[in-house]
């Protein structure tokens, strides 16, 4: 019998107009849409094999527009890992990516603060210890890459703030197909590898739990005889 296909959930963010639907659809459908029509929200999957596993993505292709923050709060929220994009033709789309990345770690604090594995706590595989929450599994891209003539951010200032914001980085094109892959599965497998980073976490939590338990028992049992 087949094994449960894992299913990871990717978002994918940024301004409205820098080809967040050209990329989803080309990773997922394999072809490139010319015309641009604003999206509010779109879900596709695409089955994949990452590091040898078979997975299911689902990804989110979200809206850009400054009016639908409050949606964006829920769709991170439901996110395991993002895609930011920007469009290398557009200073204003490369400025507006550290509103997002903000966004993105409020939002992950926020909800995971009432969860077992809130920051700090010892089930929290990100936790260092001092109560400060790791990030999720971010890629930025810079999109359109194929502009070259249009170019207003450099490659060196794309990896400058990848670096800064702790996430990896890599320039794409949704029209030629250039690194639309490499975007979505490195996010991936950063997203699979922090999953198996919190179940040995919560693993040996469980076992000393455990134990705790069966040397609880035995002290009962000997105040009882």
């Amino acid at each position: 019998m087949a094994g449960k296909m894992t299913l990871y959930k990717l978002v994918v963010l940024g301004d409205g107009g820098v080809g967040k639907t050209a990329l989803t659809i080309q990773l997922c459908l394999n072809h490139f849409v010319e015309t641009y029509d604003p999206t509010i929200e779109d879900s596709y999957r695409k089955q994949v094999q990452i590091d040898g596993q078979s997975c299911m993505l689902e990804v989110l292709d979200t809206a850009g527009q400054e009016e639908y923050t409050a949606l964006r709060d829920q769709w991170i929220r439901d996110g395991e890992g993002f895609v930011l994009v920007y469009s290398i033709s557009s200073r204003a789309s490369f400025t507006r990516i550290e509103k997002f990345h903000r966004q993105i770690q409020r939002v992950k604090e926020s909800s995971q603060s009432g969860s077992p594995n809130y920051p700090g706590s010892p089930l929290s595989a990100t936790s260092n210890g001092s109560g400060s929450w790791g990030p999720a599994p971010v890629m930025l891209v810079g999109n359109k890459c194929d502009r070259v003539t249009e170019r207003e951010v450099s490659t060196q200032e794309g990896s400058a703030l990848a670096r800064e914001l702790g996430c990896d980085f890599v320039e794409a094109s949704a029209k030629n197909c250039v690194n639309v892959e490499k975007a979505f599965y490195d996010v991936t497998e950063e997203s699979t590898r922090e999953c198996h980073d919190m179940i040995g976490v919560t693993d040996g939590i469980s076992e000393q739990d455990e134990r705790r338990e069966k040397k609880d028992r035995a002290r009962f049992c000997k105040a009882e005889q």
